[in-house]
């Protein structure tokens, strides 16, 4: 996530941020430049961004209960940003818990908005594709009557992607982390991991783009409840770590789609992050894994010079978070097919998947 900067005083702003710190201006992002803009009051509902061409904008539906920071052109006939008109069932408002809720998990899907917009990534909603638009379920846990909590299921079908909305609660995300035995679990990557399974079928299936997909992936046709079913029964395959970036990745290609496109997505997100702030990464001594990021890496000119820049990047994170007595931020390990699979995941996301796989032919 790239750094922002002040419309009225130049101080540095976040993406997140509501206020500038140090002029106290009203901040909102416009999705349609991907900018941050400071911004003045015209008359009830309106604001013009400060200094830069003086757009009129409104904000999204959901910034009265500060749920979001997005705005909206104020000619634009739509009440919500580009994310939170794809929401369709959203946490209960009626208490403070639900409004936290949706809080975070806003805060998750405008982080996933800014790399689909970034990368051009399709995202039509249900009205403009009424069969395969993507549309987002926050989903509450169900009570019987005995007390007993069901939880609700993540998951993604046909556009359509559940999130539990619990999963929102800290406790309750670390508490299932740790009984699936996963080293990573976050909203964020939720978000990404559903989602890449919504590309799947708009760039792969829809676009006739079966036959490079398993070259790298493999076969999608085989059963995928059984080999749901196989997991659980007997764990992931002993030897996954050699070939996929997760042991949920190995249950089948659609997962392993799905989990490196997430990946991808971590990996270009943190490294635009990185060289905003001006990140070197250059042990005395260890010259051979130095690192900085120097290029665009939303316009990287491949996956090889995403992973270069990475990698050391990932470690020192880690060693970061170690010393502070936290578990790795990015416990995982790029093997060779690995970045295989992440260089068709660039090509495709850039448009190139078909030139590839005839310069492999």
């Amino acid at each position: 996530m790239r750094l922002f900067s002040c419309g009225s005083c130049d101080h540095v702003v976040h993406f997140d941020n509501r206020q500038c710190v140090r002029c106290a201006h009203r901040l909102g992002f416009l999705p349609n430049d991907l900018n941050m803009y400071a911004l003045e009051a015209v008359d009830e509902g309106t604001w013009h961004t400060v200094r830069r061409d003086r757009k009129a904008v409104r904000f999204c539906g959901n910034a009265g209960l500060d749920i979001c920071n997005w705005l909206i052109e104020a000619d634009e006939t739509e009440t919500l940003c580009i994310a939170c008109r794809h929401n369709r069932l959203v946490p209960n408002t009626d208490t403070s818990e639900g409004v936290e809720r949706w809080r975070r998990i806003s805060q998750a899907q405008r982080h996933l908005f800014y790399s689909l917009l970034r990368l051009q990534l399709p995202h039509p909603t249900r009205t403009e594709d009424p069969e395969g638009g993507l549309v987002f379920d926050f989903l509450e846990d169900k009570v019987e009557a005995d007390g007993t909590v069901v939880p609700a299921m993540t998951g993604h079908d046909e556009g359509v992607i559940a999130i539990r909305a619990a999963e929102a609660d800290d406790a309750t995300r670390e508490q299932i982390r740790t009984q699936m035995n996963e080293p990573y679990r976050t909203l964020l990557g939720h978000f990404r991991h559903e989602t890449g399974h919504f590309i799947w079928n708009k760039l792969v299936r829809d676009q006739g783009g079966l036959d490079t997909f398993r070259s790298v992936f493999g076969d999608e046709r085989q059963d995928y409840a059984a080999a749901l079913q196989a997991n659980y029964a007997n764990g992931p395959r002993p030897d996954w770590q050699n070939s996929f970036i997760s042991s949920y990745a190995s249950v089948h290609p659609w997962e392993d789609f799905a989990e490196c496109f997430a990946h991808y997505l971590h990996i270009v997100d943190t490294l635009e992050t990185a060289r905003s702030f001006g990140l070197v990464v250059d042990p005395r001594g260890h010259e051979e894994i130095a690192a900085e990021v120097d290029f665009a890496p939303y316009r990287a000119k491949s996956a090889t010079q995403l992973v270069e820049a990475w990698v050391p990047l990932s470690v020192a994170i880690n060693a970061i978070q170690r010393s502070m007595g936290q578990p790795d931020s990015y416990p995982f390990v790029l093997s060779p097919p690995v970045v295989e699979k992440l260089d068709y995941l660039h090509r495709l996301l850039h448009g190139q998947a078909d030139k590839g796989a005839r310069a492999a032919a």
